[in-house]
């Protein structure tokens, strides 16, 4: 999940570098580093931390070069230190490099090949990959990288400096996402074209043992062979990356007041006439020959897809369910071309859903994919593919691109539902009319709530356990509610389905713990209010989200409204208190809420 980034050109580079890391810092934030090619001579400036503590250095020291690569880490290997930060040297310190991906043998190559020698000055993985460059080194630059990188195994995007070639950067990948690009100020390499935007304005991707190696004014891409390849170029789309947070605190706010306008350009862009812009299936498809829908995914958009599971069978009458990628990935599916697998990624580089996606294409499923970045790895091998117009997403907790995602299924299940005509005419039309009406409900449901989830995390915020509880697609919207809680209060949080807290769950009450029930106005609604009494019987804080027209209930300490919506949308609108709680709970423990401890935005590792 680390971010990596190169460039070639006249003039010093490092600037560039900065530049780029800045925008891959969501990759991860435990360190970061630079190094620089000047007289032949390779020096490297690191540091522990965020990378202001790295601009701070480099003000100090200010290094110049034309050929520079940089590095921002999330730690796999090794705890996150200055030692342990990109780039790393080879140990004749004829080689830089930076990586990122995890080589899983990497305790094997450094056993085999350097047994017995005290070269190794960290405990990362990638710190390997250097020294076997050097160590295979024969004067033919690509054939060394192409012999040291079949040794590897795992997944990397590697860029690559060397001594004896001042004037070029080289890089190269397997499994983890890396483009490259020429420009007017020379050439770049990046984990992520919007790095390198600002200065390119189309690039390449480079995949599958592919090596790149590019001068001031050429790039050269190489296959698996070793023969020079074509790659096709894909225009940097920069439309709607908004990289400042206006006058707020943070991205997260930012972003979560943008989700009306992110669900009302992704209903603008999916609905074309009469058919869904980018399912290239038959109609005939979905009324005669599916018989299975999966959503595979993770996070926050396996939550999207435990709601689309529900919706499909629902409305469409066809098996579904939600998969998490890294568990499909290594379990033994019955699936064929009758099913359709349905993958959900933000940034489309998710490594755990693309090894998925290719998993279902190998026994002949159908793909469709939800992206938010076009030609991203997932995007570019789907057949089918429906984009979230959400713009970029900065804050690590994601929330604008999740109800563009949510937005994205809802048309999904409509589609299929007309195809298959598992609705009437009139409840289409119903559906629809609500589906468009939701832009607006959002926009209500956040003048709403704000202030009233500000009021109540003053009531949490030092709790140590709160817990969310839900039934159906209740129960898949609390399981978002607690990932956002945890993930930036650091404060422990579940989600249960509320019939199963009688089933052991419920001995972990005790006086004070906020639980939060997710109920709408449905059949079971009552059902849930239950469960809210059983745990207040036992001395817990209860709080209820729910509509509008529900009566609110004595036994309930504080509830929250929502706008009235159909019961298979209200997952859109009760999902917002709950990432506002999340928000101000976080604040209130005074924690960095758009880049919390341990994460990163785009997870790329397995």
């Amino acid at each position: 999940m680390c971010g990596i980034i190169g460039r070639i050109g006249t003039g010093n580079s490092v600037p560039y570098i900065i530049k780029g890391l800045e925008r891959l810092e969501y990759r991860g934030y435990d360190s970061a580093g630079v190094a620089t090619m000047k007289n032949r001579e390779i020096f490297r400036v690191r540091s522990i931390g965020k990378l202001n503590f790295l601009k701070e250095k480099l003000a100090e020291i200010k290094p110049e070069g034309e050929l520079s690569i940089g590095h921002t880490r999330w730690a796999t290997h090794g705890k996150p230190s200055t030692e342990n930060s990109h780039p790393h040297m080879s140990f004749d310190g004829k080689f830089a490099i930076v990586h990122n991906g995890i080589i899983e043998n990497a305790a094997f190559l450094k056993e085999k090949y350097f047994e017995g020698e005290e070269i190794f000055k960290t405990e990362t993985d990638s710190e390997v990959i250097a020294h076997l460059l050097a160590k295979f080194y024969s004067g033919n630059i690509i054939g060394t990288i192409k012999k040291v990188t079949k040794m590897l195994e795992g997944s990397y995007a590697l860029g690559i400096i060397c001594k004896h070639f001042p004037s070029l950067l080289f890089c190269t990948a397997n499994k983890s996402p890396l483009v490259a690009a020429m420009g007017e100020n020379g050439g770049f390499i990046a984990s992520d074209p919007g790095a390198i935007g600002e200065f390119c304005g189309e690039y390449i991707t480079v995949r599958r043992c592919e090596i790149a190696m590019m001068s001031k004014t050429k790039l050269k891409v190489y296959d698996g062979n070793l023969r020079v390849t074509d790659k096709k170029n894909h225009p940097v789309i920069t439309g709607g990356q908004e990289y400042s947070k206006g006058d707020f605190e943070h991205y997260m706010m930012y972003e979560m007041m943008q989700q009306p306008k992110a669900v009302e350009d992704t209903l603008s862009y999916l609905f074309n006439g009469e058919n869904i812009n980018g399912i290239n299936l038959p109609n005939d498809y979905f009324k005669n020959k599916i018989k299975k829908v999966l959503f595979i995914a993770c996070g926050s958009a396996y939550h999207v897809g435990a709601v689309g599971a529900i919706l499909i069978e629902k409305l469409c009458r066809i098996d579904a369910a939600a998969i998490i990628a890294s568990e499909f990935r290594y379990s033994s599916p019955v699936i064929d071309e009758s099913t359709l697998a349905v993958f959900i990624s933000q940034s489309g580089e998710t490594a755990d859903t693309l090894a998925a996606l290719r998993k279902a294409r190998e026994m002949g499923a159908k793909i469709l994919s939800v992206v938010n970045v076009k030609s991203s790895a997932i995007d570019l091998e789907s057949d089918n593919v429906l984009y979230t117009r959400a713009g970029k997403e900065v804050s690590v907790a994601t929330t604008k691109v999740y109800s563009a995602q949510l937005t994205v299924i809802y048309a999904l299940a409509l589609h299929i539902a007309k195809c298959r005509e598992s609705l009437c005419n009139d409840d289409l039309e119903k559906y629809k009319n609500e589906l468009f009406s939701l832009p607006q409900k959002i926009e209500e449901t956040i003048n709403k709530t704000k202030r009233k989830t500000q009021e109540l995390a003053k009531k949490i915020y030092k709790n140590n356990d709160i817990y969310y509880i839900g039934r159906q697609l209740s129960f898949a919207v609390s399981m978002e509610a607690a990932l956002k809680m945890k993930e930036i209060s650091y404060i422990h949080c579940e989600s249960y389905a509320a019939g199963e807290l009688k089933h052991g769950t419920i001995s972990l009450i005790e006086d004070g713990t906020p639980v939060i029930a997710i109920a709408g106005s449905d059949n079971i609604f009552q059902k849930t209010m239950s469960n809210l009494s059983e745990v207040k019987a036992r001395g817990a804080k209860t709080i209820l989200i729910t509509n509008e027209e529900q009566k609110e209930d004595g036994e309930i300490d504080e509830i929250i409204k929502v706008p009235t919506t159909l019961p298979e949308f209200f997952a859109s609108l009760s999902v917002i208190p709950c990432q506002f709680l999340g928000y101000y709970t976080a604040y209130l423990r005074g924690c960095d809420i758009d880049k919390p401890k341990n994460l990163a935005k785009s997870v790329t590792v397995e």
